[in-house]
């Protein structure tokens, strides 16, 4: 599609002086400002259904050298931008002495500042996302060998400052673990490295290799593209690594954003804790209700959490475990969905099976209860603060069961998430990741994104299939290995070498159930599942080998140990009081 562009200009006042081009600026861009005629620049895009077709080369730089002109003669009304202070619509060109776009600044938004690579020469990769996806890539780049001037400098971009190590976030409900075990600091995992951390949000991503723009004379030396952050701090790289993960999506149903607990992040785990908490301090030493909570799915994650909170409330409080399905971890083996099925049966989780949520409602606080007076915090999943309770009205999924309604204490939501692609900015029509129905990333074998050679998605951003066709699963497992392909593919880029294509080998699964308990099912021994407390020290072996790097998995090694070694004590203590008072 060919987009044409329609400026719209007026006559600079006399005191209008022409601008000159400064040696530092790499191409001229032109951006509407504030000018003493009172107007702005108009600036308005057509496209034709003429075809995919874009500017060809010649008319691409007869454009570039047009504008540039235009900007000097109206230097009163348009003003031009160093590239590094773009922001919004910043987009260098290796090479190129072509207008990438023209388009009008909004106001009021704070200069851009490029982010300064260490040195200019070696490769640039920029990796957005630092799950298990994002962080062990950066860290596989680190462990591989390279001739010196060939070694990448890595950038590794996250909105937090700690690794979450996901699937051990059901510990800090049942205090197994320290949130230092699990979520440990960037700089700390990274210290010993030459890869930077940087803190903040992704705005947008400004990709420059797609393919039917690629030219025989730039060759390798064109720029991959800009990352935008929210800081204002632009990112220019030659290959990105989209692993941003995903996050809870709430909006399902009417009131689950307002009053649904997610549980996928370290800030999810912690507030789920502390209302549990809450909710515990107000029934403590007194005769009232148990303790409600309910747990809307039962996948891996919705199975984890009731196991894990009806072990950590006993006698005092019951779990309402709700799933469209008529069974629990539907696509789990066998093996592990009996043992989970086990434990659930042995507590008090009450499983309603073949339903699903048609509305959350908050309701009076409980007579029982003397009600406070703290806000639910709309439209950021809200959850109970202790003195409200909630209804949860079901309707059947399947036929022969009747409506159901609940209440509840505390909401919790596992069902849906929603992959978190950056942006692309609003002028690249041609330049667009290919995304799938549930916005993830189409990807060739190598992990590359179709259409973008320079730009890589694992994890919850990719949607890569399997040999039979379907979407490999979101888990850590994927992403693990896909972080080790990855981090090879980028090698093999970098170095001119062919890239291996992704193959996906399921190892097992595993899930905890407990302070003790856990379920392993291995795949490479067809039908056996170690459950009880062998799975449950199975698993943990199989996550502390998981940790990012020697020094962190020694450390956590140590501190499981001395926990170890102080519950066996007071395990043996406790035996020994016991048999002496003969109870």
């Amino acid at each position: 599609m060919v987009l044409v562009l329609v400026l719209g200009l007026q006559s600079p006042p006399p005191s209008a002086t022409s601008m000159s081009s400064s040696a530092g600026w790499r191409f001229p861009v032109l951006v509407g400002g504030p000018s003493e005629v009172g107007h702005r620049p108009r600036v308005r895009l057509f496209k034709n259904d003429a075809g995919p077709s874009v500017p060809s080369k010649g008319l691409r730089d007869h454009l570039g050298r047009a504008a540039f002109r235009v900007s000097k003669r109206h230097a009163g009304a348009l003003a031009i931008f160093a590239a590094t202070h773009l922001g919004f619509f910043h987009s260098p060109l290796s090479g190129g002495n072509g207008v990438k776009f023209i388009a009008q600044a909004s106001g009021g938004e704070a200069a851009s500042t490029s982010y300064t690579w260490p040195e200019k020469q070696r490769p640039r990769i920029c990796i957005l996302g630092g799950g298990f996806g994002g962080l062990y890539t950066a860290l596989r780049l680190e462990s591989l060998v390279w001739e010196d001037d060939k070694r990448p400098q890595v950038v590794l971009v996250d909105q937090s400052d700690r690794f979450v190590f996901k699937p051990m976030l059901y510990e800090l409900l049942s205090g197994e673990v320290d949130a230092w075990e699990v979520a440990p600091l960037f700089t700390d995992l990274l210290k010993s490295t030459s890869i930077q951390f940087i803190k903040d949000r992704v705005k947008l991503l400004h990709p420059c290799d797609h393919l039917n723009q690629s030219t025989p004379d730039h060759g390798s030396t064109l720029s991959g593209g800009t990352v935008h952050l929210e800081s204002g701090v632009v990112i220019e790289y030659d290959w990105v690594v989209l692993a941003l993960g995903a996050e809870s999506k709430l909006d399902v149903v009417p009131g689950s954003a307002e009053y649904a607990l997610p549980f996928s992040t370290l800030a999810d785990a912690l507030k789920v804790d502390e209302r549990l908490k809450s909710l515990e301090r107000k029934r403590f030493g007194k005769d009232c209700s148990p303790i409600s909570v309910a747990i809307v799915g039962c996948g891996y994650s919705g199975v984890e959490l009731a196991a894990t909170i009806s072990e950590r409330l006993k006698d005092k409080g019951i779990v309402q475990a709700i799933n469209v399905e008529t069974t629990i971890c539907p696509n789990a083996p066998p093996g592990n969905r009996e043992a989970a099925l086990r434990i659930l049966q042995s507590r008090n989780v009450q499983l309603f099976l073949g339903y699903y949520v048609s509305c959350i409602k908050e309701t009076s606080s409980s007579e029982n209860l003397t009600k406070e007076t703290t806000p639910t915090e709309v439209g950021s999943g809200g959850g109970s603060t202790g003195g409200e309770k909630f209804i949860l009205e079901l309707q059947p999924a399947q036929r022969g069961l009747g409506s159901q309604i609940l209440e509840a204490d505390l909401v919790l939501w596992t069902v849906g998430s929603k992959p978190l692609i950056p942006q692309l900015t609003s002028t690249d029509y041609y330049s667009g990741i290919p995304l799938n129905g549930k916005g993830q990333a189409e990807t060739d074998e190598t992990l590359r994104v179709r259409g973008h050679p320079k730009i890589f998605a694992i994890g919850d951003s990719s949607a890569l299939r399997d040999s039979s066709g379907k979407i490999l699963p979101a888990t850590a497992q994927v992403a693990f290995q896909q972080a080790d392909f990855t981090g090879w593919n980028l090698w093999a880029a970098i170095n001119g070498r062919p890239l291996l294509p992704f193959r996906f080998q399921n190892l097992g699964e595993m899930m905890t159930l407990g302070m003790n308990d856990a379920a392993i099912s291995p795949s490479f021994i067809d039908g056996l599942t170690l459950d009880g407390p062998l799975g449950h020290a199975a698993r943990k072996i199989a996550y502390l080998f998981r940790m990012p790097t020697d020094e962190h998995r020694l450390k956590v090694g140590v501190s499981w140990l001395a926990k170890s070694a102080i519950d066996s004590i007071a395990m043996f203590q406790s035996s020994i009081a016991r048999a002496i008072t003969g109870s």
